[in-house]
């Protein structure tokens, strides 16, 4: 109820909408580092030649050239064929500048957007864009598109024409700062091409985008071909300079990540992502990598790290006890699989934000507290202690001081070993299952399950088939899996999304752990309506906070840098972005 109070104060005492003019850009706070007539972007080679190739690789198959749905398995690469309204800048937290529409309009409020077309936009088919398709665009992805379109379009409670090419986007008294942003990343289709299609349903005819790049071929389940559209309506806009420089684009499919890599070492892939410390150690030597062909590299970036972990379904009776999730998160032995099973390379999660300013302190700041109190939520669990790191073992411990913690925490809670198998004190058999995609992660998963079984825990990490992860996941038919969070500089109604008390109950959130706190909706709230750096990082360490203390997740490890190989003819520019590398700046040294 105080928060509810509070925000309805904040609404009656907010200043009256100033509107400024239209603009080429908008921040998400302060102002756009490129200014209006910029020549090119600081993150690219402006010079960088155009032609060749770049081939990568995906473990898997794909079903479906339609990326806007949660049905099917969408080919990579397909968001090469499809521009936004605005495009992110790659060298700060959150700011947009302008693609299909040429200025956006925003008043102080930030209650209301208006986005104006560039007459030049086409889609592939030669048809303009027109403010009916970018009407079309959100009305068809609210209503069927992923689940994260409704959360963020559901918010537009009008919409207008703006003379010929402008449209406006008017917000509900929910709204917060971050929606015209939001907006500015809408993609838009073509409502022509949909007339007579069913929109909600896999398929693999090419949807007309207006992006750089067409879909030139497919090969069901194992490859997909790009092409540089070479009359892209876009190619000469500032944002776009650098970019977009190889002719084809291509991904190819294999079984799974091994062959992948075999098939990158043969020559016929040209770069790889690789998150395997093994493979990093010793997978790649050879006389392509002795003699500079092959390079290998590791490029910073300036993002938080992410939550990658274990993931407690707490939907389910075995998860909902804190103390029982706290127990297996002490059952973890990190230290013994970061030195045996990835040579040393991991540092160990903590949090959602790690490696960055939005990550928690162990104690609460006063900015926290006040916010808490501001809240309502002064008595909230999260704030009654610090923080609790994951345990760390000694070195050469097998597992025994970890167990012997887990045992005790067990022993406390009443259950109890008979004939070998913890029960709980109802005398439930205490098991459950790993549900797995990704063989990578097996490894991990079974040596949990081991070091589980000296205490009595059966947990079966299981490897399943694509088609059947997906459609587990979508509905949370699971009880546990490894999954990543990826996180920017710039949080906002992603986090809704991610662990919302109404996407816990609602199929194809990433809301895995079926969390419920309102607390952490006020918390979104609040980060979405910050007006100032400031406002957000005390906003976001709350956050961070709450699902720490929560223990959600068993936190399991991230690398400090991106470890990418790729063979000497293709190359990157000099800078790497703040949000990493980005492979649409990168050019072929050759004309293959």
């Amino acid at each position: 109820m105080a928060i509810r109070v509070l925000a309805l104060l904040l609404l009656l005492t907010a200043a009256p909408a100033l509107a400024a003019g239209p603009t080429h850009g908008i921040a998400m706070h302060g102002e756009p580092k490129y200014k209006a007539g910029f020549r090119h972007t600081d993150y690219v080679n402006p010079a960088a030649p155009k032609g060749g190739r770049m081939v990568m690789s995906k473990a898997g198959s794909f079903d479906s050239l339609n990326p806007f749905i949660i049905r099917g398995n969408r080919a990579d690469g397909v968001s090469l064929a499809f521009d936004t309204l605005m495009t992110r800048g790659l060298d700060e937290p959150f700011t947009l500048y302008g693609l299909i529409a040429e200025s956006v309009e925003v008043p102080e409020d930030r209650s209301w957007v208006i986005f104006r077309l560039r007459p030049q936009a086409r889609f592939h088919d030669g048809h303009p864009v027109t403010v009916d398709d970018v009407i079309f665009s959100l009305e068809t992805l609210r209503d069927k598109g992923r689940p994260n379109h409704h959360t963020y379009y559901s918010q537009v409670t009008k919409i207008e024409r703006v003379g010929p090419r402008g449209v406006k986007f008017s917000f509900g008294a929910s709204a917060d700062r971050e929606l015209p942003l939001i907006l500015g990343l809408l993609p838009v289709l073509p409502k022509h091409w949909f007339k007579g299609r069913a929109f909600d349903q896999p398929s693999l005819d090419a949807i007309p985008g207006t992006g750089a790049y067409k879909v030139e071929s497919i090969n069901p389940g194992r490859g997909i071909t790009y092409r540089r559209d070479p009359s892209y309506w876009g190619r000469d806009l500032p944002i776009n300079r650098g970019r977009y420089n190889f002719d084809v684009v291509r991904y190819d499919y294999f079984r799974d990540d091994d062959m992948a890599l075999e098939a990158f070492k043969a020559g016929t892939v040209d770069f790889r992502a690789e998150t395997s410390p093994r493979k990093w150690a010793g997978a790649y030597d050879g006389k392509a990598l002795r003699d500079g062909r092959i390079v290998m590299r590791v490029l910073p970036n300036g993002l938080p790290a992410g939550l990658n972990g274990l993931v407690f379904n707490t939907r389910r009776p075995e998860f909902r006890d804190i103390r029982v999730r706290a127990a297996l998160v002490d059952a973890f032995n990190f230290e013994w699989l970061n030195q045996k099973l990835f040579y040393g390379a991991y540092a160990r999660t903590r949090g959602v934000f790690d490696n960055s300013e939005l990550s928690a302190p162990l104690r609460p700041g006063r900015d926290e507290l006040t916010l808490a109190a501001e809240l309502g939520a002064s008595g909230h669990p999260a704030l009654r202690a610090p923080l609790k790191p994951p345990p760390v073992s000694a070195p050469g411990d097998d597992g025994r001081g970890n167990l012997a913690r887990a045992k005790a925490a067990f022993d406390a809670l009443g259950y109890k070993v008979v004939n070998g198998v913890l029960t709980d004190p109802k005398g439930k058999v205490f098991r459950f299952e790993i549900m797995l995609d990704d063989p990578a992660n097996l490894r991990v998963a079974q040596q949990y399950a081991r070091d589980l079984a000296r205490l009595g825990i059966h947990a079966d990490a299981r490897l399943v088939d694509s088609a059947q992860y997906q459609e587990r996941m979508t509905t949370y038919d699971f009880d546990m899996v490894v999954y990543f969070w990826g996180q920017s500089l710039s949080p906002g109604n992603e986090q809704a999304f991610y662990w919302g008390v109404a996407a816990a109950d609602r199929p194809g959130t990433r809301n895995y752990m079926g969390v419920k706190d309102p607390l952490i909706d006020a918390l979104v709230g609040r980060i979405t309506a910050a007006r100032t750096r400031a406002e957000l990082v005390t906003a976001t360490r709350l956050l961070d906070r709450v699902l720490r203390a929560g223990i959600f997740v068993i936190p399991l490890y991230h690398l400090k840098g991106d470890r990418v190989a790729y063979w000497n003819r293709i190359a990157m520019p000099a800078v790497t972005p703040l949000t990493g590398y980005a492979p649409e700046t990168w050019w072929a040294t050759t004309g293959k």
